[in-house]
This record gives C-alpha cells, structure tokens and sequence, in this order.
C-alpha cells in the first residue's frame, strides 16, 4: 500500500469460522497474526467442535479464559467461553455451541471490536498485504460498505507456517480446471460486475465488510447455506430499498488461496451445495428483482443470475434432452448442430482465454512459458467433460432446493504442501 494510507487506515476485525479443523487451525491462525496492517484483531470461533481444535488453540496460543462483556447484536447459539493469548494481545477465541457457518459468523460480529470486519475460511491462506489491498476501496469511498479479493487455488503451491511461500500448479487435472474456472469467475465476471456497482457475490473465503451495515440489515443467514452470497444480496435489496447510498467494489488483486476438490466426490457435493444457496439467496431476496429502485443490480445482475445461474442448468439438460429426442427422429440437422456447438465452445474457450490473459498482463503469477500453455490447454479440454459434469451436478442442486432437500456442508482433504503444523 503506498505510503500516503499508513496510519489513516481503519482498523479490522477478522473472523475465522472453525469446525474440527484440529490439524491445521494453529496454521491457520499464525499466518493471520502475521498479515502487515497498522491495527487487527483475530476472532477465532470454534463452532461446537467435536476434535481438539479448541484444546489445539489453547495450547499453541497459550489461551486462558476472559470473562469480557459480549454485545448481541445478533442471536447465536449460546457462548459458552471466551479467551485471550498473553501473548498475542491481538488474538480472542470464541467457544460456542454447534450452529453453523452463518452463525459463528454472527458470534463473531458480535465480539468485533472495530469497525470492519473481515471474514475468512480456517484453511485460507492471505497475502501478507491482503489488508491493505482489500480496505483501499473504503479509503477512497465512504459510501463503501463491502469489498472482495481476487481468491486463487492453493492446490499445487507450497505452505510454510500459513505464509505462501511457492506457487505452482497443481498436478490434479479437477483442480486444474478450477484454476482456469476461478480466472474466468474473478478476473471476467466479478470484475465487470463491480464496474456498475452490481456484484452479487463476495467469496466466503475472503470479504470486507462495514460492521454496522451487516448488522443494521440482520447479519448473516442462518437458515442457509450460501450465506455469503445471501448476504450481499440482500445488502443490495435493503439499502436500495432505503434509498441509501453505497457501493460494493472487487479488488483484482489475488489476496486469497483456498484449496480445491480433488476428487469427484467432494467436488460433486460441492457444486451441489453451491447450487442450492444459489437458489436460496436469490429466492429470499426476490424483491430486488426490477424493483423501482434496483438499479444495475435488479435490473441487470440479478436477471442474468436467474436466467444464466439459477435456471442455466435446467436449460442445458432440457437442451439435451430435446437434442436426443430430436436426433432419434431424424430431425436434426447435424451440420447446423456442428456448427452451433463450434460456436457455444468456441464462446466458453474465448471467456477462459480472456481470464488467462487479464491474469499474465496484471499478475503474472505463473511466470513458467509451460504453466501458461498447460492452463491454455485446460481452457480447452474443460469444455470436454468437466462442463458437462457441472452442469449435471448444478441441475441435482436446482432439484434439491426445489424439494426442500436440507443441503450440508462437506469435508476436504488438503492437497496444498503445507509444512510446520
């Protein structure tokens, strides 16, 4: 961050979400003790944890019980402890019981003291600058109220002490797919969007929020599983409902990496549930939706996340079917199929490519000629089976949500090199 900040910047609370996250919580939270930014604080919130993730904190932090007054601001289950580090003045753990992401989220809020808050997953690795890089926004707007980061698959690279200290790509053809997947989501997508102050979504893994806007309009969700997007959906609808101004803005910079499934299974339910809090979040917010005062996002990014989002899946697999009923009668026209599919791939290989491309121009994060060519080669090749295999998976999770199938969350096994755990 240059210079003319330091000292001007506004201090931020970061809020860690753990559930049984035992072997890597002590990682987890050391990389975020040492991020570089003038003044922070470090909310972790065990989550009813079955594991010794709590018994890990206490004993790599050395922390003991402090019985500080706690505001609710929003209903979570019951506290039953809080803690401080000696050590590190900076670090509090929250015990509570069993409530869910969202939940832990809103406990988390509550022990905030400052007036932004950042929320993280317990196995993302920051940038040390990422602080820096995501409060710029806020510095040069006060009408700001929430901003997100660029998030990077950490499959492949290598960990030391929760600090990056390699970046490679991973061997995995799924995770792959993911980081070609993830250019095209954040450098293409989320980055047009924030242009007209319509974004929709800011990554669980890593978002900046006003503390005072996320509670005036209720915190998080708990009867969800895609609170993150919920929650900035419904941001939109409420302050434009009231006439407020305000301004949601992307950082391109990559300040994030998360890990990726690897195997089909848990990239399945991934996918699924990704689907179902799709359809949750834009459902209970409907009323964005060509509202008088929705502006770009009810007018322009939540249409498109219906009809390309929510029902895209349905429209592909129905595309399908119609496709194969037609070519057992006889009434396709392959050469016309042949070329409508040309273009479609073509389209699909066009965006990846764009995502590639802003990457090498801005970040050049993967400097090896080899590297570039192998993500070129991925653009083209998930086109090719993992399209195929998504569109399926989100088609189950549009049907889950519309039998009112309850969604869980999964579990991941780490691939990413991690050392000194």
């Amino acid at each position: 961050m240059p210079q003319i900040y330091s000292g001007l910047e506004p201090a931020i609370s970061i809020l860690m979400p753990a559930f049984n996250e035992q072997a890597s919580i002590a990682a987890s939270v050391r990389s975020m003790l040492q991020l570089t930014y003038s003044e922070f604080e470090v909310i972790v919130i065990n989550d009813g944890s079955s594991d010794a993730t709590l018994e890990m904190l206490v004993q790599e932090f050395s922390l003991v019980p402090f019985p500080e007054s706690y505001r609710l601001r929003l209903q979570t289950a019951p506290i039953r402890a809080v803690y401080r580090s000696p050590r590190f003045r900076n670090l509090r753990v929250v015990d509570k019981e069993n409530g869910g992401k969202a939940d832990a989220l809103n406990a988390g809020i509550n022990a905030a003291r400052y007036p932004l808050f950042c929320g993280v997953d317990a196995d993302s690795v920051l940038e040390r600058d990422s602080l820096q890089r995501v409060v710029k926004p806020f510095l040069r707007d006060p009408r700001m109220v929430a901003s997100g980061g660029t998030v990077r698959i950490l499959n492949g690279c290598e960990v030391q002490d929760g600090v990056l200290t390699r970046v490679a790509l991973p061997r995995n053809f799924l995770a792959l797919c993911q980081v070609v997947e993830y250019l095209r989501a954040f450098l293409f997508g989320r980055l047009g969007w924030s242009q007209l102050n319509a974004m929709l979504i800011i990554s669980g893994a890593f978002g900046l929020f006003r503390t005072n806007t996320v509670v005036e309009v209720g915190g998080y969700r708990t009867r969800t599983i895609g609170e993150d997007m919920e929650l900035v959906v419904r941001m939109h609808r409420i302050l434009r409902q009231r006439g407020q101004p305000y301004r949601m803005e992307f950082v391109p910079e990559p300040v994030c990496w998360t890990e990726a499934p690897e195997d089909l299974a848990t990239l399945r339910n991934q996918r699924i549930r990704w689907q179902h809090g799709l359809c949750e979040s834009l459902t209970s917010n409907w009323g964005l939706m060509f509202s008088s005062r929705g502006g770009a996002p009810g007018w322009l990014a939540f249409p498109f996340m219906v009809l390309f989002e929510w029902l895209g899946p349905l429209i592909e697999v129905a595309g399908c079917v119609l496709l194969l009923f037609a070519a057992l009668q006889g009434l396709v026209s392959w050469a016309a199929f042949g070329a409508f599919m040309f273009l479609a791939l073509g389209l699909g290989v066009l965006l990846s490519a764009s995502g590639l491309l802003l990457e090498e121009m801005s970040f050049h994060l993967y400097p090896k000629l080899r590297q570039v060519a192998l993500l070129g080669l991925v653009a083209l090749l998930e086109n090719f089976g993992y399209r195929q295999l998504n569109t399926t998976w989100r088609f189950i999770g549009l049907v889950r949500w519309a039998v009112r199938h309850k969604a869980r969350w999964g579990t991941m096994k780490r691939k990413a090199h991690w050392k000194g755990q």
